[in-house]
């Protein structure tokens, strides 16, 4: 492989430096402490010499850390003709750096169980690793190589083509992305914010690596980077592990950026198809950005007109609507406010954008309610706090605000809204809520194709050469961290009662902020549970919760959450997130919603007809045609999971059914309820006890376990979309494996080599890496109590799915007939034991990840359980669960693609 040429002799010598640095990487960094001094939240900000600006935030909510580079360059930079120019460059990042090649990154990344990707915004393009915080050190000298250079060969960017041509693609193949990038280009028309970052098909076959080369020397330099690192760390030692591994990589000067010279906006209408169930209705404005300061007014206008209290949702409850919303997407020097609306297919969608200008009208003319600015301003502290709550998410709220908003810390935002008046919301909402200059659009929902039995193709011979990833040779700093495999530190330790009633209660504290989260779950299968002929009943008394409580009108109640700043949903999966000071009432409420829901008769024939008019839509969609192809390609005829709602079975449904339906299934026997965050566990107990313990099952449970099911057959399925410029594709299989029972967690080792390390794996190695068929390739092995499948997905032009799918094929005979051996079973090993911590790094992923165990009457603590599975695990184990469960030649094939 050629390497390409380092930008100075300086990054040469910084290069060679970095890679013999490991004694320095790995030292315990106690010397004298830096000048640079933390904050009051303990967060360490400082610059380096040559421009890099680091700013290291603790959070002790799991062992892990995140670090994010953020470069300030995006499609506002990219050459006129070549708008993907960014984004290509994003992609070769992941082809390796002089001193770190292709392969070790990827054998790093996945041997320290990371997460990690990379998006390129507007103005900014961000790479992000989150890992257990022991490899933060291994992380940031991969990183800080990155930033020294890269390697850029036009055989390495060929290759690399493909795969973003794919991701292309996809994205066409989207009608609301198309719809969404002719908006956005209509509103921003002249300015670098109406370029899509994307890129397009021509400009990226036009781009060469020379090209690539030379974009990232002017824009890849510390002085245009900022690091972000949040997580269990000690943010001294980080700064001086960034010193040593950063310090001396040049800087230079910065070329011009584009100017944003915003034009006076035309009226227009879009309109275009949609392959969607439903259509849409669209009425944008250009409202002020990030930089103004008018964006915190504009901020809390928007929330205000997407508030459940709001003129916009009230179409939904009058059923003018299945669904109304407002959003804001800023930009540094402007931003796009819009209104959305969903109508049913064959609904008339001029009526309804006709409805919401008078919505915006009648609004901006009477005025915005004081006590929705005030709602809006204590949410605002709400959300900011629960950023908190996840390691990655804060992180990546950290670096959007320094580098993106241009603020000081995420803070700002929350204390500029605090300080919005409701004299200001109105003044933003004269000036910018303009429907004379309003780009308004429809997406109309378009006939579509059926499901199309095909014959064998896809079983045609192939013989392809695979190049595993095998044995990498690390570099020294790399393979002294990362040779030792043991049990992972695993932080939680919840409490666990049982109430008299059968209702479950978990509490786990959680201190890494000021808000208490409730995650409730009520075992159900509807396809067992729902009476012959009413199919359909669960999805109308899940929209009928939006109606309020017994006691509590949907208004009443909305108002009631807003005056404690809670969010908060209920139904079979219900939540609450309050400050800790709001628990009680918080929770009070949710009792209510959930337990004595209004399932008023008025609202009911609203529901009843918007579900049926949805259902219609669904029902000829393409995506639920491929869903259930595949459902029908698993599964015997009779199977429960093959029932499917039809307008008939929901017109014909009565409010007493839905009365019935929800007697038999919220039950307390049937439920689970995790509690975490800034609390303690007597006191979380106390509170659900109080307000739940009252609450009584009626009656013998229903069953809610699928019984099993035989193996399914080989069978091909196209489903016709004449949206799609590419098929989407999923191989799959029934497995004779249970989530408790012998072979699942070899299966889930096997899995991993298939696919779960990027570039380290097999799938993505032989067909995005080698031969740019893909942009994605996902295997998975989902088990239940009594039945499991094995899938895998991707998506590739037409001509070239038979051949992505005998590569995978190939690649799961291999997997039966030779035993995974050597660093490839290390590593696989090593990801998923390493990445237990990281389903622990946020509240919601820890409330989660309990709430599956105790559905699956799996111990809590089962992690563990899987992780010594894992460690004492040979290669021969996994290759004889794959030569007995899986079966390569009767794998089901069902895609979604464009007319043949």
């Amino acid at each position: 492989m050629k390497l390409s040429t380092p930008r100075s002799a300086a990054a040469c010598l910084r290069v060679l430096a970095l890679v013999g640095a490991a004694a320095l990487l790995l030292a315990s960094c106690d010397s004298a402490p830096s000048s640079d001094e933390a904050d009051a939240d303990n967060v360490l900000r400082a610059q380096l010499d040559n421009g890099l600006r680091v700013v290291v935030v603790p959070n002790r909510l799991a062992p892990v850390a995140t670090s994010v580079v953020t470069y300030r360059v995006g499609a506002n930079e990219t050459p006129e003709g070549f708008p993907g120019r960014a984004h290509a460059l994003e992609h070769m990042m992941f082809r390796g750096s002089p001193g770190l090649s292709a392969e070790q990154l990827s054998a790093i990344s996945s041997a320290t169980g990371a997460s990690f990707n990379a998006v390129t915004r507007q103005s900014v393009t961000q790479y992000y690793f989150t890992a257990p915080a022991q490899f933060l050190g291994v992380i940031l000298h991969m990183q800080a190589l990155r930033m020294s250079g890269i390697m850029n060969a036009p055989a390495l960017w060929q290759k690399e083509r493909g795969a973003i041509l794919q991701e292309v693609a996809s994205n066409l193949s989207n009608p609301e992305y198309k719809f969404f990038t002719q908006l956005i280009e209509r509103m921003f028309a002249g300015t670098p914010y109406a370029i899509d970052g994307l890129g397009t098909v021509e400009g990226l076959k036009n781009t060469t690596a020379a090209e690539l080369q030379a974009f990232y020397d002017e824009w890849y330099v510390p002085n245009n980077a900022t690091l972000v690192v949040v997580g269990d760390v000690d943010p001294q030692r980080v700064l001086e592990r960034v010193r040593a591994l950063f310090g001396d990589i040049p800087s230079h000067p910065l070329p011009k950026r584009p100017k944003v010279d915003l034009q006076a906006l035309e009226p227009e209408q879009l309109s275009t198809e949609t392959a969607a169930p439903y259509g849409l209705a669209v009425i944008s404005f250009r409202l002020p950005g990030y930089m103004d300061e008018d964006y915190a007014a504009a901020a809390v206008l928007a929330d205000v007109l997407d508030s459940r209290r709001g003129d916009l949702y009230a179409l939904v409850a009058r059923g003018k609507a299945l669904a109304a919303n407002f959003a804001l997407n800023a930009y540094p020097q402007a931003g796009m406010g819009y209104v959305i609306g969903a109508f049913p297919r064959g609904g008339d969608g001029e009526a309804l954008l006709q409805r919401m200008r008078e919505v915006i009208r009648e609004r901006v003319r009477k005025g915005i309610s004081p006590a929705l600015v005030e709602a809006a301003k204590r949410s605002a502290v709400t959300r900011a706090e629960a950023e908190q709550n996840s390691i990655s998410g804060l992180a990546m709220s950290w670096a959007y605000a320094l580098t993106v908003q241009g603020l000081d810390s995420p803070d700002a935002v929350v204390d500029a809204i605090q300080r919005v008046t409701v004299a200001d919301v109105n003044r933003v909402a004269r000036r910018y809520l303009n429907l004379d200059t309003a780009i308004t659009g429809l997406l109309r929902p378009t006939r579509t194709g059926e499901a199309v039995a095909g014959g064998a193709s896809g079983s045609a011979e192939h013989d392809f050469e695979l190049t595993n990833l095998g044995d990498v040779k690390l570099p020294d700093w790399a393979a002294a961290k990362l040779q030792q495999l043991s049990m992972p530190d695993i932080k939680i330790d919840p409490v666990v009662t049982t109430l008299d009633n059968g209702l479950k209660v978990i509490v786990q504290p959680a201190y890494t902020s000021d808000t208490v989260s409730v995650y409730g779950q009520i075992r159900n299968e509807p396809a067992l549970t729902m009476p012959k002929d009413e199919e359909g009943v669960d999805e109308v008394l899940d929209q009928l919760f939006a109606y309020g409580t017994e006691q509590l009108d949907r208004l009443a109640l909305q108002r009631e959450l807003d005056e404690i700043g809670a969010q908060e949903s209920a139904g079979q999966d219900f939540t609450l997130v309050v400050l800790s000071e709001h628990f009680e009432r918080g929770v009070e409420l949710l009792a209510q919603h959930e337990l004595h829901p209004a399932l008023p008769a008025k609202a009911f024939k609203t529901v009843r007809s918007q579900v049926a008019a949805a259902v219609a839509g669904r029902l000829q969609s393409p995506d639920y045609r491929f869903r259930r192809a595949l459902l029908k390609a698993l599964y015997p005829k009779g199977d429960p999971t093959l029932r499917q709602a039809t307008p008939e079975t929901v017109s014909s449904l009565e409010l007493a059914d839905v009365e019935a339906y929800y007697g038999r299934i919220f039950r307390p026997d049937l439920t689970s309820v995790v509690v975490i965050g800034n609390i303690e566990p007597q006191r979380a107990l106390d509170t659900i006890r109080r307000y739940f313990a009252d609450w009584q099952a009626e009656g013998a449970q229903p069953d809610t376990t699928l019984p099993p099911v035989p193996p399914s057959g080989t069978t091909h399925i196209s489903v016709v979309d004449p949206t799609r410029v590419q098929d989407r594709v999923v191989l799959a299989q029934t497995l004779a494996v249970t989530r408790k029972g012998p072979g699942y967690y070899a299966l889930q080792l096997g899995n991993q080599v298939l696919s779960g390390g990027f570039y380290a794996s097999r799938l993505y190695r032989a067909l995005r890496s080698e031969r740019g068929l893909v942009y994605y390739v996902h295997s998975d092995v989902d088990a239940t109590k009594t039945r499991a499948d094995f899938s895998i997905a991707f998506a590739s032009d037409p001509e070239n799915v038979d051949i992505a799918s005998a590569i995978i094929r190939q690649n799961l005979s291999q997997m039966q007939h030779e035993p995974v051996a050597g660093e490839e079973l290390f590593r696989a090993k090593a990801q998923l034991v390493r990445a237990i911590p990281l389903a622990q790094s946020s509240q919601q992923g820890i409330a989660e990840g309990l709430l599956y165990r105790a559905a699956h009457d799996l111990p809590l603590d089962e992690p563990l359980d899987a992780a010594h599975a894992y460690l004492k695990m040979d290669g021969r184990e996994v290759m004889e669960a794959f030569r007995q469960w899986v079966r390569p030649r009767e794998l089901a094939r069902v895609s979604q693609g464009p007319p043949q």
